[in-house]
């Protein structure tokens, strides 16, 4: 796949200049074919995704669809209320747990130094700390998509009561209707 990417004029895609001493060509040689091994393997290689490599973390199209085939995902499909609380949980504690879990790693680096009874120390703390915070950010979570939902609510209705939908069929008639049935209209 490499070698069709090289012009077939230069050979192995490198000018020697005169300068160059003839080894740092067959250098370049053997390097190019190198590269091109390992440009191979790559590709033919099924099991790693490579470009998923730096999103390794993310979640992929395959998992979401297992996620909403499974109990959980039917669950949460047929319940939008708790499917935002849920969300709006899981945004809001994403702070706090990777401040947790940076505090953990930190204090296992210390561990490994000998302050091991410090390390037990602040990650209960830090666990009884995040436990509080995320029961915090449970309720917080829970107020907010309750008043996220009861203000779609209110302005979808405030916005029906001020524009009715019998509106929205005279505006359909007036504006976009054929001019031939307006008309028709105006001649009895």
């Amino acid at each position: 796949m490499v070698e069709a990417l090289i012009p077939k004029e230069t050979g192995v895609g490198f000018r020697m200049t005169k300068e160059e001493p003839p080894s740092t060509s067959k250098d370049l040689q053997e390097l190019q074919k190198k590269l091109s091994l390992l440009v191979e393997s790559i590709q033919n290689n099924s099991k790693v995704d490579f470009l998923a490599l730096p999103f390794t973390w993310a979640i992929t199209t395959a998992q979401m669809v297992a996620f909403m085939k499974s109990p959980v995902g039917q669950y949460l499909d047929r319940h939008p209320f708790m499917a935002l609380t849920v969300l709006v949980f899981v945004v809001m504690s994403a702070i706090p747990v990777g401040f947790f879990l940076l505090i953990v790693v930190l204090t296992s680096l210390a561990a490994f130094v000998g302050v091991i009874l410090l390390e037990g120390l602040v990650i209960s703390v830090g666990g009884l700390s995040l436990l509080c915070v995320l029961c915090g950010l449970s309720f917080v979570s829970l107020a907010m998509s309750g008043t996220i939902i009861v203000s779609y609510v209110v302005v979808s209705s405030l916005v029906n009561y001020w524009f009715p939908p019998s509106l929205h069929i005279r505006i359909v008639e007036r504006f976009y209707l054929p001019s031939t049935s307006v008309t028709a209209r105006s001649h009895p």
